[in-house]
This record gives C-alpha cells, sequence and structure tokens, in this order.
C-alpha cells in the first residue's frame, strides 16, 4: 500500500513538472531561440539572405507629377527570408521562384497630396482601367455590359446623375454586374464655367441619386469634357472625391470603325493608362478584341480604385 502511495506522488509530481505554464514557457523559449540559430547556419538559409536583396523593390512615393499630374504610390517588396526558406527546405536548393514577398508600403500616399486630377495610375503598375462615361447610350449598355461579363473584367462606370434619375434601373444593373460607379456632374454642365457653388450642388445632387439608386458612394469624379478649374478639384475633395480624367481617349462618339478605335488604344495604352469611352456603338463593337490585345500586352484590366491601390501586382 505504502509502495502505490509512493508511485502516485511520483506520477502527480512528473505530471506537474510537464504541465507547469512555466516549464512550457521555458521549453518553448528553447525551441524558439534555437530554430532560428539552426537556419541561420543553413547553408540554403544563408544563401536566401545573400540573395534577397537583388529581388527587392523600394515602394514609390505618391507625387505631384508636371504633366501628368497626381500619380499614386505603388508598393515595394521585400523578401520573407524565413517563408521563403521553409518554402524551397523540402528540396534543399535555391530557388528564386518559390521566393516568398512582403508588399512595404510607401511613405506618401495619394491621399498626402493637395488636391490635384489624376490623369494615370502608378507607371509601374501593369493595368489599365476604362473609364466609361454614361449620359446617353441606353441601347449598347446592355451589349457592354456582357462583353465585360464574358472576360471577367469589373470597371468603372461614371454616370451623370439626371441619367442616373431616368435610368435607376440601368444604374442598379451596373452595380449588380460588379462594376464601380463613380460621378459625372448632373446636367453635364462645363464645369470649369461654374461657380464652387454651382458646382457643389451638381456633385452633391449626383451623388445622393446615384447612392439612392444603387447603394453605392462615390469616391470619384469624372468632370464632363473634361472641363474643370482648380476650384471644381478642391470642391469634389471637401466632397471626398478625387477628380479623374484620362490617359488615352477613345474619341468614340466620332463613330470611328472598330479598326480605327483598337488602334488609337492599343498604340498609346502602357502601364497605368485609364482609357475613356462612352455606350457608343463604336465601342460596343470594339470592346471583346479591344480586351483581348490589351491582355496579350499582360495588362490587368481593373477598376480605378484598384487602378489607385499602391497594392502590387506580383506576377
Amino acid at each position: 500500500m505504502r509502495k502505490s502511495f509512493i508511485l502516485m506522488i511520483i506520477i502527480l509530481i512528473a505530471w506537474i513538472s510537464v504541465n507547469n505554464p512555466f516549464v512550457n514557457r521555458y521549453v518553448a523559449k528553447l525551441t524558439e531561440t534555437s530554430l532560428p540559430a539552426a537556419k541561420q547556419t543553413d547553408s540554403l538559409y544563408q544563401t536566401i539572405e545573400k540573395k534577397a536583396p537583388t529581388y527587392e523593390i523600394s515602394p514609390s512615393d505618391a507625387k505631384i507629377d508636371r504633366v501628368w499630374k497626381a500619380i499614386p504610390g505603388y508598393n515595394g517588396l521585400k523578401v520573407d527570408i524565413a517563408a521563403s526558406y521553409k518554402n524551397m527546405k523540402p528540396k534543399g536548393i535555391f530557388d528564386k521562384n518559390k521566393l516568398v514577398f512582403t508588399q512595404i508600403k510607401p511613405k506618401v500616399h495619394l491621399n498626402d497630396l493637395p488636391p490635384s486630377p489624376i490623369y494615370k495610375g502608378n507607371p509601374d503598375k501593369p493595368m489599365v482601367s476604362f473609364i466609361i462615361n454614361v449620359a446617353w447610350g441606353n441601347e449598347y449598355l446592355s451589349q457592354i455590359l456582357a462583353t465585360l461579363k464574358e472576360h471577367h473584367i469589373s470597371t468603372s462606370f461614371f454616370l451623370e446623375g439626371n441619367w442616373v434619375k431616368n435610368n435607376p434601373e440601368l444604374a442598379k444593373m451596373i452595380v449588380s454586374a460588379g462594376h464601380e460607379v463613380g460621378n459625372h456632374s448632373y446636367s453635364h454642365p462645363d464645369m470649369k464655367r461654374l461657380t464652387a457653388a454651382q458646382a457643389r450642388q451638381q456633385l452633391i445632387r449626383t451623388n445622393e441619386v446615384i447612392e439612392a439608386a444603387t447603394g453605392e458612394k462615390s469616391k470619384w469624379f469624372a468632370p464632363p469634357s473634361g472641363s474643370y478649374r482648380d476650384e471644381t478639384i478642391k470642391v469634389a475633395n471637401e466632397l471626398h472625391m478625387k477628380t479623374v480624367m484620362w490617359t488615352v481617349d477613345t474619341i468614340d462618339w466620332q463613330k470611328p470603325s472598330p479598326e480605327v478605335l483598337i488602334n488609337r488604344v492599343i498604340t498609346k495604352i502602357d502601364n497605368g493608362s485609364m482609357v475613356l469611352m462612352h455606350p457608343t456603338e463604336s465601342t460596343a463593337k470594339s470592346l471583346d478584341r479591344l480586351i483581348t490585345l490589351i491582355e496579350q500586352k499582360n495588362f490587368k484590366i481593373g477598376t480605378v480604385s484598384e487602378l489607385m491601390s499602391e497594392n502590387r501586382i506580383i506576377k
């Protein structure tokens, strides 16, 4: 009986020792400190550390360009050495395709810049966006939306407030299809000729009618015909919207043939381009081929918000 009691005491003490939180923390600490040390003496780990800087890219800050005005920033890349080591460890050899990266944000962001129009995205970002201004052209919208859906593309439609008031179901259809909507004024005036109060009224009325019809708040403003003055940009900024223009103009309102429209875009498109369109017959007939050619140039097509995002596209 006494031997059994002593045995039980020994087992109890052993159990307490093993499950003691202080002991667990101590063992964990030893493990944490020993593993990195082991990795750092591993030739593969050292190779990754040595080669990492050659694959890293510094972030670029948002800035005001003399020609293109506001340019968004773009994240840099830093090699995650521990994760890359884990990725390569099974084969034990360095493989650049198995490097793991973390994105490093720039120090200056688009929101840090003074109010300024935006004509393009970051020139290092292999993405473009379609800016589709809608104040008429209902008969071509369905075909355009169908083509975008077929290619699994979301882009940005800028809606005139008066058009939304008269076509709330079409506005809702655009949003339901996964596209972004922005402000294109209420009655398509020459914004450059409006007072600050008049400009504010145009933008507020349009924001209200877009939100009522679609449930979406506008983050971007596209002035009709690209007409604005500094005060216009400031008013939009006060209403928490940034003003976007375009990099490449399809000039589709002149009814060019698909070949002319496509050539006009493809010869000018580049990283960060914003392509101005309208729901015209020319655009509807050109869009399928245009998207294919743009993607063959290795550009991703996205919304204005995606284009202005600092997130780096890693190929």
